[in-house]
């Protein structure tokens, strides 16, 4: 038995029935812990997929938007686009928000206002190509925004998820089997210690018999 176990242990039935409780804690935490990480990892694989499908769309989005595009500057001419363009003071604002998920704390980013956008009136004289245009690359930015707000749930789901598991395996590797170790020694020594009690108390009788 290594001596850091039961460095300080008091082989008492006190002792003994507090790391017997200790031990129940501890377990139940365990458990907890382990069915935290496993939603956990399940939420994170989910938002994998989220991120998967948003690259996705977001790549359609940009690929129709430079081709409308493409085909505006083609129509309406690369100098109009551009005075068009230039007319524009694009601003977004966003708000962040904190929302709890499993104890942990992830972003939310919502559209307050974008600023000044084309608008239909805007767009008179132009084609339906430039209109489209504009439809993909807003869509685009939305897609970008839900795409920034779920990789950072996942970069801190991440993060939980590695320390969840440090905890499980402390509990499981270290923990745990340090408190099973204490509870058998002092079971051991309480043994002990009765069979010498009980060999004394032998002992005892016999004299006095023979008294």
């Amino acid at each position: 038995m290594p001596t850091s176990i039961i460095a300080g242990v008091k082989a008492t039935r006190m002792e003994l029935l507090s790391l017997k409780k200790k031990k129940q804690l501890a377990q139940k935490g365990y458990e907890l812990l382990k069915e935290k990480r496993d939603a956990l990892i399940m939420e994170f694989f989910r938002l994998i997929e989220d991120v998967k499908e948003l690259r996705e769309r977001l790549q359609e989005d940009l690929e129709r938007a430079y081709l409308n595009l493409k085909y505006a500057k083609m129509i309406d001419g690369p100098l109009k686009l551009h005075s068009l363009a230039s007319s524009i003071k694009p601003m977004l604002n966003l708000e962040v928000e904190i929302h709890n998920v499993m104890g942990v704390r992830m972003p939310k980013l919502n559209i307050i206002s974008r600023g000044e956008e084309i608008t239909q009136h805007s767009l008179i004289g132009f084609s339906s190509k430039t209109d489209d245009a504009r439809r993909y690359f807003i869509s685009a930015l939305d897609t970008i925004i839900k795409l920034a707000e779920i990789e950072g749930s996942v970069k801190r789901l991440a993060e939980e998820i590695e320390k969840s598991k440090r905890r499980v395996n402390a509990l499981k590797s270290i923990v745990i089997p340090r408190i099973e170790a204490t509870i058998n020694y002092i079971e051991l020594h309480l043994e002990e210690a009765e069979r010498e009690d009980f060999t004394r108390l032998k002992f005892i009788k016999r004299k006095l018999s023979e008294r």
